[in-house]
């Protein structure tokens, strides 16, 4: 059956939850299938997060089928697994355009649909947000069902445990779906289990437990051990039947493990589990990538989230394989390992993706994937530097700012030689403001003592890094984008730490291009030139601390103009200002970069022009300062009340 007659057929007359409720149970394995088609068809053209969602397509048609949504509220964490939710949602039209401009976001949005509640896609955070969600209900009266899906995955970061704890205490009816895609077991199914998963979950026998509890109790001498020995029994019993007894302990039901793919058995866990009116979690055993060969015979990720579009028949990528920022970084850290013993990885649940894999593979005992643990993958990495090793901690530059208290008061307090690698930093695209690497340069620029480096090409990641491993008083965070890596960009020459990457003979401005846009400065300097204005384009490198030789150079310009994939406020163009004004350089300063905003989902390009960070954007925005400049006062006089409308807002330096 193909794709296009499977949605004629079922899928195409789903419009909202509530068509799910009449269908039969051999229909819904017939629309399963069809999901799965519709599936790959949209994500082979756009890309996105296949293999989670395939895992998931009968787990969420019993959850629109056993609650009522919106009035229910249904909370998947991460979120990359709601593409099946949106599919029944009324939102099947826009996965022609899904992580689009314009088209679906990735994840849950706001903004598509009421069924959609929380958009931070950060992992192990639904359980808070449904805890105080059951809360705020409990506390206005209102009888509404709160569901969190989580995987097995995201419970292996701290927050699961927090929210957990105090779900158990506050007793309220919320139900936890595990999503466990990763376990070896077989799961437990049959009648016997299914009887009790029932019987757990059956109020009279919580009843019956207390009364025999009571009546024991009152019996001298034999009655407590008794009880004793008999709860024994019982839990014994569950725990040889659920391997995931530990949850009861915390006092949270438990049901499963129940077949994620059997529609049948995750509906009747659901409304045991709904009729229960306390806390329970459900375990579903799910497969990711299930139904579709390629991604079940993916043995790295099963498919989970192609970049690009891909062949329905191979699962391959149509795209010319390039050479990657990420590649480029793994194989220099395996290089630097060969050579130093003392070098070792750390990942928070990102070997492959980040390039930790890379050094996995040669020296497997020296890499240390923490879980979904940004907070404790910092921390160990201060314990592992403290026994005399140089830990990397490679995550996504979004990642680590749930790690700020670690890094500053566990690592640089410490001053311990701990080196952060942030892949994906500055604008990454289609995966969304949640996503977005835009905060590290200002949310860390404020630790003391931390080093913090941009390369701009291959070359300088290679030797960055290698300057970051050679640092042994205190962190250092070396950052980088998504993609592929321009050309490598040579330097004229050296001063200190700073590269320039041109110099022209007239002394008009001095454009300090961060990272990757090296290759951007030397573009708006040629434009800049056709005007008859002489630009030194200058890359950092070491952009915190602001390098001395930097405010020198800044002090025999006209006007400092910085350019940065990062917020400005706290940015390198802030921190460039202060170090100007400390050194009574009093030479005008224009600083771009990222407002401080949630900006929509879109490929890198389409964001940086919509934020005035391309090279005409900059060469107009430049040309028009320095223009400026010969219609005023000397530059001593040279203020904000002198700058152009659109510049108002940058710093100037008095």
């Amino acid at each position: 059956m193909s794709v296009e007659e499977g949605r004629a057929s079922l899928l195409s007359a789903i419009r909202g939850p509530q068509d799910l409720k009449r269908l039969s149970v051999e229909e819904l394995v017939l629309l399963s299938a069809e999901i799965r088609d519709f599936l790959v068809a949209k994500v082979s053209r756009t890309g996105g997060h296949l293999g989670p969602n395939l895992g998931v397509v009968e787990l969420t048609l019993a959850l629109h089928r056993v609650f009522d949504s919106p009035r229910d509220k249904l909370l998947f964490d991460t979120g990359h697994q709601s593409y099946v939710h949106k599919i029944v949602t009324g939102r099947q039209a826009g996965f022609d355009q899904l992580r689009q401009r314009g088209g679906l976001s990735g994840y849950p949005s706001r903004a598509e649909s009421d069924h959609d509640l929380i958009e931070n896609s950060h992992a192990s955070t639904a359980l808070s947000y449904a805890d105080g969600m059951a809360k705020a209900f409990a506390l206005r009266g209102e009888d509404r069902g709160v569901v969190a899906v989580v995987g097995d995955g995201a419970l292996t970061g701290g927050m699961c445990w927090e929210a957990l704890n105090n779900i158990a205490t506050a007793g309220n009816p919320l139900v936890i779906v595990v999503n466990d895609n990763q376990r070896s077991y077989a799961p437990t199914i049959g009648g016997l289990a299914d009887h009790l998963s029932s019987l757990r979950l059956n109020p009279g026998y919580e009843k019956v437990l207390d009364l025999v509890k009571e009546s024991l109790g009152s019996t001298p001498l034999v009655g407590k051990p008794l009880y004793e020995v008999l709860h024994a029994v019982k839990k014994g019993i569950k725990d040889a039947v659920a391997p995931q007894a530990m949850f009861e302990d915390l006092g949270i039901k438990y049901v499963g493990p129940v077949d994620g793919h059997d529609i049948s058995a995750v509906e009747s866990a659901l409304r045991r589990a709904k009729g229960f009116r306390g806390p329970v979690i459900v375990h579903a055993v799910t497969r990711k990538g299930y139904g579709y060969r390629p991604a079940e015979e993916d043995d790295a990720d099963c498919l989970h989230g192609p970049s690009s579009a891909f062949d329905v028949e191979t699962g391959k990528l149509l795209a010319a394989p390039s050479v990657k920022w990420t590649h480029v970084f793994a194989d220099e850290l395996v290089a630097i390992a060969d050579e130093r013993p003392d070098v070792v990885g750390i990942t928070a649940a990102m070997a492959e993706p980040t390039g930790i894999a890379a050094l996995a593979r040669k020296h497997p005992d020296r890499v240390y994937d923490v879980g979904i643990a940004e907070q404790h993958a910092a921390t160990s990495a201060a314990g592992l530097a403290l026994g005399g090793l140089h830990p990397v901690v490679a995550v996504y530059a979004t990642f680590l700012n749930r790690a700020f208290d670690q890094v500053l008061l566990d690592v640089a307090m410490h001053k311990l030689p701990v080196t952060f690698v942030l892949d994906r930093a500055g604008v990454t695209g289609p995966d969304g403001p949640s996503h977005y690497g835009i905060w590290d340069m200002s949310v860390f620029g404020v630790v003391p003592g931390l080093r913090i480096a941009a390369p701009r090409d291959a070359a300088t990641l290679r030797e960055e890094l290698r300057e970051a491993l050679a640092v042994e008083d205190g962190p250092t965070i070396l950052r980088f984008p998504t993609g592929s890596v321009a050309a490598d960009l040579p330097a004229v020459r050296r001063a200190g730490p700073v590269d320039v990457l041109r110099e022209d003979r007239r002394k008009d401005v001095l454009l300090v291009a961060v990272g990757a846009f090296g290759h951007l400065g030397v573009e708006v300097a040629t434009r800049l030139a056709e005007h008859g204005y002489g630009v030194t384009v200058v890359d950092p490198r070491w952009v915190r601390p602001v390098p001395a030789e930097l405010v020198t150079l800044a002090a025999a310009h006209r006007l400092v103009v910085t350019v940065e994939d990062g917020v400005r406020t706290g940015g390198v163009g802030d921190a460039l200002a202060k170090a100007m004004r400390d050194a009574d350089v009093r030479v005008p300063l224009r600083d771009l970069g990222v407002p401080a905003d949630w900006h929509p989902h879109g490929n890198r390009a389409q964001i940086l022009s919509d934020v005035g960070l391309t090279a005409q954007d900059v060469a107009r925005e430049v040309t028009g300062w320095v223009s400026r400049l010969d219609d005023t006062a000397p530059a001593e006089h040279i203020g904000a009340a002198t700058a152009p409308k659109s510049a108002q807002r940058d710093n100037v330096t008095p």
